[in-house]
């Protein structure tokens, strides 16, 4: 078994380089691709990953490429104590996914709760033999969970859930998984688990695609407050099901700051610059401009801008998101037929896995 020292992170530069040459590929030969992505269901999504992750996830189906989306239910217990709402979670999740454009009706896409896929939650016990615990240990993504968690006992899913994510990946064979800078640890380590399972049991006949990182080209929004990242945590988000009053209110209660004139600057102004910038992604217009046209009359024209911008951007989403919340039955159906082909899938790998490893009976 290799040491710690075994994985190397390559430079973020080089990473860029090539996921640009992957979307390029992406663009010409959709169908080679398979992709697997998902959220844990801690709650209702918002306007941060609507911006930041569900618009490039609807892209990226809209273009044919076969799309795995994954709700890591089992990961919502390794670092919160309440279980009480993981089921409805997880509808509201699927909710969510469906009013943005997520659409497994017409495309090539499934939405399922990995604990429904026995098949694929049998491949996390010889995958956590391919890795050591200093391995484990060093993954700076797990680190800083581990410390926003604000738990005083730590308990072993911590820390093996990376494990468990490269078994939500490969299980599919999926080829492509978009990423933020700060998840490329937890990809590299699924790398270097199919490359070792291949190495050490399917040298000949590689079982395990090495998954390449799709780099998220959004820019990160800002929550409320205008200084964090947006996270239902935090309370400074504006949730994609809230009402049209309901985002006024917060939008009025948002940070700003002491001048009167508007400009972009997210150094300097961070709060101001996160509302021009969310004003742009709802108006196909740059955020300088919008500070241009808003000049001196301040805060209030520019929350007065935000709110009728992202209200009427959202329109659409929440007025399907109520069509959906009527029909419980249709989500129901959606989630039933991913399960079903997703475990369709995960048999066949488990079967391929259990062969190379000589399991048969």
């Amino acid at each position: 078994m290799e040491t710690s020292t075994d994985i190397e992170y390559d430079t973020f530069e080089a990473t860029v380089d090539r996921s640009n040459k992957l979307e390029t590929d992406i663009q010409n030969c959709p169908g080679k691709f398979r992709i697997l992505t998902g959220d844990r269901p801690t709650g209702r999504l918002h306007i941060g990953h609507l911006f930041g992750s569900l618009q490039n996830r609807v892209r990226l189906q809209n273009l044919s490429v076969e799309t795995f989306v994954v709700i890591a239910d089992y990961q919502v217990l390794t670092d919160r104590d309440t279980y009480e709402n993981i089921s409805e979670n997880v509808k509201q999740l699927t909710i969510d996914y469906l009013a943005v454009g997520l659409d497994p009706t017409k495309y090539n896409t499934f939405i399922f709760p990995h604990s429904h896929i026995p098949e694929l939650n049998q491949l996390f016990i010889p995958f956590l033999t391919l890795v050591t615990n200093a391995e484990l240990n060093r993954n700076p993504t797990v680190k800083e969970e581990i410390q926003a968690s604000g738990q005083s006992r730590i308990n072993a899913g911590m820390y093996t859930y990376p494990v468990h994510q490269a078994a939500d990946i490969l299980f599919c064979k999926a080829n492509i998984v978009p990423v933020g800078k700060d998840q490329l640890p937890h990809l590299e380590l699924t790398r270097i688990i199919a490359r070792r399972f291949n190495d050490r049991f399917a040298a000949k006949h590689p079982v395990f695609p090495e998954p390449q990182p799709l780099l998220s080209k959004a820019t990160t929004v800002l929550g409320l407050d205008g200084s964090h990242k947006m996270s239902k945590s935090r309370n400074n988000s504006i949730m994609l099901s809230a009402t049209d009053d309901e985002t006024a209110a917060l939008i009025k209660k948002a940070k700003t700051d002491s001048e009167r004139l508007i400009t972009y600057d997210p150094i300097k102004r961070p709060e101001v610059s996160n509302m021009l910038l969310l004003i742009a992604l709802t108006t196909n217009k740059t955020p300088e401009s919008i500070a241009e046209q808003i000049g001196n009359s301040g805060a209030g024209k520019l929350k007065s801008l935000l709110t009728e911008s992202l209200n009427e951007y959202l329109r659409p989403i929440r007025l399907r998101r109520k069509e959906l919340e009527t029909d419980p039955q249709y989500i129901h159906q959606i989630l039933k037929k991913g399960i079903a082909h997703v475990r369709t899938v995960a048999e066949k790998t488990l079967d391929e896995v259990r062969h190379f490893m000589n399991m048969e009976i």
